[in-house]
């Protein structure tokens, strides 16, 4: 099994900064200043911002007077204004309004924060979340049918809905008032758009200042809205604001949005209220997704990234996301830790499915003669889990840096085989463009450059679809040398490193999309002592030094023993790492987290 390849990766050092970029400046940091211009933010003002996480005076409303609760201006949305009116209109009627949500972390959060900001208005609300398998992605008719006859009276959608123009007409045609609160890119044609409130940060023509907000951040925005408008004392206000922060958080965090501008305000005010535990479903969730030794350490953005989302997203893969939603809004122990168990059990099953279909999937892959596009099948007479495959494409992407499908089959009540797959891709191909021009055998397919979704009718269609993506791909990426890019920040001289150094590194957290933990490298070190950690010793642990500075740091690289069997002590390296604070029985130091190394070429 070919699970261990590991591919070469070309090392691709940032542009070198002005010798002027704020050379005169409040940063003494050569570092800082560095870092700061490769995100983009070249004036003191955007730097000063950053730091000190201050949005515009001129574009920010304090809905809470004398607090630190200061975000742009939600009425700033041009539609904001209406919706809020007609969400009061059917709060003083006291009509029945339904939240209707999406299935993945960043939908249901989103659901929870309006959920619970309308309870709190004492509205007559509830939740539907569609289900991931049986409904798919957005509105849809059936449901909206169905709540009609339930006798709601209000839609409101969140982190979904911008391209619903026909499910929002027929709510309409029942008797359904209507609002959109989404992020995801409009349609072309403004003709296409649903005829109603909309509430989208994407919108050009909104001119919001912060396009970026995931969907939970949008839902935060209206619920903000309607904060304003309550009668409401300033501490309840502040209250309701602050409760709702570390949905807006996490679900933030785990649509892997820009963590730059407000995004960045809004995920380090949620990692604040986050840490405070009191949210019972989330603390449940917190506890038993770590370790014993890290559960008293602070949560920080990768704990949402690589602990709490993934669970949340289990739900759906597996089952329903409703167990999802009834974490986020438990109010009793017993059943926070219920549903967090419950959780957690999907989370371990969908890995256990994930490694399933890894498995299956390289059997059908030759390592030394890759093809341009890997595209793997479900074997005859298994129906791959539909939750997970987008998983399973990710992740052999990532390890042969190959766009890649995979496709499971479905066979109806009637015994008709069909297919449904999920593709994921490189930076030198356009992966919904590919499919475009595959149309004809698809009946179904929508996403964006790097992720696809699509189905298809009928085996007949699936091999000619096979046979021409693939020649296409291949003819397109002829000649390319296919290795996965390693971005490297700067370089940093070895004399330099320091645990100041690491304490100044630490003020650009909450790292994430746009913001990453910066990747540094430091050349011709040499390896003056080596470890092996963990119960199977897959880790390395190197102590390094360099001819000029003789001070040491120590090293880490997990579950890389296999990937770097040679290393030796005496051993010249360049290495790529991200430098960290290490805090263990009251000491701090310096540490290097390793992301790649090589043998040096300078002896």
């Amino acid at each position: 099994m070919a699970s261990n390849c590991n591919l070469k990766k070309r090392w691709h050092l940032a542009p070198l900064m002005p010798a002027d970029f704020l050379a005169t400046d409040f940063l003494e940091s050569t570092l800082l200043r560095q870092l700061f211009f490769n995100r983009g933010l070249k004036s003191s003002e955007a730097v000063r911002s950053f730091l000190s996480l201050n949005l515009p005076a001129e574009q920010v409303l304090d809905i809470v007077s004398d607090s630190d609760l200061l975000f742009y201006d939600p009425f700033l949305f041009k539609d904001m204004a209406v919706a809020v009116a007609l969400i009061i209109k059917h709060l003083k009627a006291h009509n029945k309004i339904v939240i209707f949500g999406d299935y993945d972390a960043d939908g249901v959060t989103a659901a929870a924060v309006l959920f619970e900001t309308l309870k709190i208005l004492h509205a007559e609300v509830s939740v539907y979340l569609p289900d991931r398998v049986s409904e798919g992605y957005g509105l849809n008719c059936s449901a909206l049918e169905q709540l009609s006859k339930q006798g709601t009276n209000l839609i409101i959608s969140v982190d979904s809905g911008i391209r619903n123009r026909k499910e929002v007409l027929v709510a309409q045609s029942l008797g359904l008032d209507v609002i959109i609160t989404d992020h995801h890119v409009l349609p072309e044609e403004e003709s296409d758009l649903p005829p109603c409130p909309i509430i989208n940060p994407s919108n050009k023509n909104d001119h919001y200042p912060w396009p970026y907000l995931a969907g939970v951040g949008v839902a935060f925005k209206l619920a903000s809205a309607l904060i304003f408008k309550a009668e409401l004392s300033q501490i309840q206000k502040k209250l309701i604001l602050e409760k709702t922060l570390d949905l807006v958080a996490v679900g933030t965090v785990a649509d892997m949005v820009s963590l730059l501008g407000e995004n960045r305000l809004l995920v380090k005010r949620g990692l604040n209220i986050l840490n405070q535990g009191k949210r019972l479903g989330l603390a449940a969730l917190v506890k038993i997704s770590q370790s014993r030794s890290n559960y008293q350490k602070p949560l920080e953005a990768w704990n949402i990234g690589w602990q709490l989302a993934p669970r949340l997203n289990a739900a759906s893969r597996l089952a329903h996301a409703n167990s999802a939603f009834c974490l986020l809004t438990a109010t009793e122990e017993t059943a926070a830790r219920r549903f967090a168990l419950e959780l957690n059990e999907r989370n371990q099953e969908r890995q256990q499915i994930t490694e399933m279909i890894v498995a299956q999937v390289e059997k059908q892959i030759n390592p030394s003669n890759l093809p341009a596009i890997i595209i793997g099948i479900a074997p005859e007479g298994e129906n791959w889990n539909e939750g997970v495959v987008g998983l399973v494409a990710g992740r052999i992407c990532e390890r042969y840096y190959r766009p890649t499908l995979i496709i499971s089959r479905l066979n109806d009540e009637a015994g008709n085989l069909s297919f449904k797959g999920s593709g994921r891709s490189i930076k030198e191909l356009n992966l919904v463009a590919a499919l475009t021009n595959q149309a004809e055998f698809l009946d179904k397919f929508g996403g964006h450059p790097m992720a696809c979704g699509f189905s298809i009718a009928s085996e007949a269609k699936l091999q000619k679809f096979i046979s021409n993506l693939t020649a296409a791909v291949s003819e397109l990426l002829a000649g390319q040398e296919l290795l996965p890019q390693l971005k490297i920040e700067a370089e940093l001289p070895w004399g330099d490193l320091s645990l100041n150094l690491a304490e100044e590194i630490k003020k650009l957290e909450p790292f994430g999309q746009d913001n990453p933990q910066p990747k540094l490298v430091s050349y011709n070190l040499t390896i003056t002592d080596l470890l092996f950690l963990g119960q199977d010793n897959q880790h390395l642990k190197l102590r390094l030094s360099s001819d000029d500075k003789p001070h040491y740091f120590w090293a880490l690289a997990f579950n890389a023993a296999e990937t770097y069997p040679d290393l030796s002590i005496g051993d010249k390296v360049d290495v790529v790492y991200t430098l960290e604070v290490n805090e263990f029985n009251g000491r701090r130091e310096a540490q290097l987290k390793i992301i790649d190394l090589r043998l040096s070429e300078k002896k």
